[in-house]
């Protein structure tokens, strides 16, 4: 059966660590680790958490401050047009990506699953992805092929990821890392959710759902994405080394804010308007876009199997202005 892992803070007394416990409903059982990162966790704790009983839940969840379980000294990697209804409603063919797009967020965008995105002054398209997180259990160092039927052996547990996205900034600068890096810009949580080998099976009937203002944005399965984790943690791993803790973001479904505006605007763009121009037009139309997000827009994710056997939480953040 699958483990719940939250990290919190209490919310009475005086300031302390973050800890970890083991989420039962409402109650949390406290583990007995000094973990400060969730490499360190992972490392060393895994097994505390699945020894944990409902009986030794005697924290209430009201009384604590959930936390981000991905501490923001971890790698926090993403993949880009994941989905084939995502690279279509951009405008782009995915007969034209063969490849895995892969690009980095600042792990200083971590923040938790209830805290506030702040949208800086300079940007005014303001987006929301709903994205499967992917922890590692331990370090890759050297290429390794990871089997399918065997995620269990390198990733620890799933979270839910929202890759906010400035894309007045992103798509014009075309500067991926620029217009997801700012502070904020990453909720992550509220669950780490710890499979055994043999739930790994059932991560493609996770479904993705994203609201604003209780308006549905997003709605797939995650067994919908093109380069699935196997292949991805392959790929990584021949490329780069990646830690335990670290922090994989696979990319999102249809159902942004940003989309692309129709063929023949798209054809007249590509061969008729220069690119500077055809920016400006895309930053004025989205202006008038109610699907960007506002100050005071409440955002609120969740991934789950649609019988409930694995449920990775709930994640619910508000727009603020800077």
């Amino acid at each position: 059966m699958a483990t719940s892992v939250v990290r919190f803070r209490p919310k009475a007394g005086p300031a302390s660590s973050p800890q970890w416990g083991v989420l039962f409903d409402r109650r949390i059982a406290v583990l007995p680790t000094e973990a400060m990162t969730t490499g360190d966790f992972v490392r060393h704790a895994l097994g505390l958490a699945r020894a944990a009983t409902p009986d030794q839940a005697t924290l209430g969840l009201d009384d604590v401050k959930v936390l981000s379980p991905v501490t923001t000294n971890q790698q926090f990697i993403c993949q880009g047009v994941n989905y084939e209804s995502h690279v279509r409603e951009s405008g782009l063919d995915p007969k034209n990506f063969p490849f895995n797009t892969i690009f980095t967020k600042a792990s200083s965008c971590i923040t938790g699953p209830t805290d506030d995105v702040i949208r800086p002054r300079h940007v005014q398209l303001l987006d929301f992805e709903i994205e499967l997180g992917l922890v590692l259990s331990e370090d890759l160092t050297r290429p390794r092929e990871v089997r399918a039927d065997r995620l269990h052996e390198v990733v620890a547990g799933l979270t839910i990821v929202n890759d906010v996205s400035a894309r007045d900034v992103q798509l014009p600068q075309g500067q991926f890392y620029k217009g997801k890096s700012h502070r904020t810009f990453g909720p992550v949580g509220p669950i780490l959710l710890l499979l055994e080998p043999e739930e790994w099976a059932l991560w493609p009937s996770l479904r993705m759902r994203l609201t604003v203002n209780g308006a549905q944005r997003q709605n797939d399965l995650c067994g919908s994405m093109l380069f699935k984790p196997h292949q991805t943690l392959t790929e990584l791993s021949a490329l780069q080394d990646l830690m335990a803790g670290d922090l994989i973001a696979t990319g999102t479904p249809a159902g942004c804010a940003a989309r692309a505006p129709g063929k023949l605007p798209m054809f007249i763009a590509r061969h008729f308007i220069s690119d500077v121009t055809k920016w400006k037009f895309f930053v004025r139309k989205g202006l008038n876009d109610p699907l960007y997000l506002q100050p005071n827009d409440v955002m609120e994710l969740s991934i789950r199997t649609d019988d409930g056997r694995l449920d990775l939480g709930v994640q619910r953040n508000k727009v603020v202005s800077a």
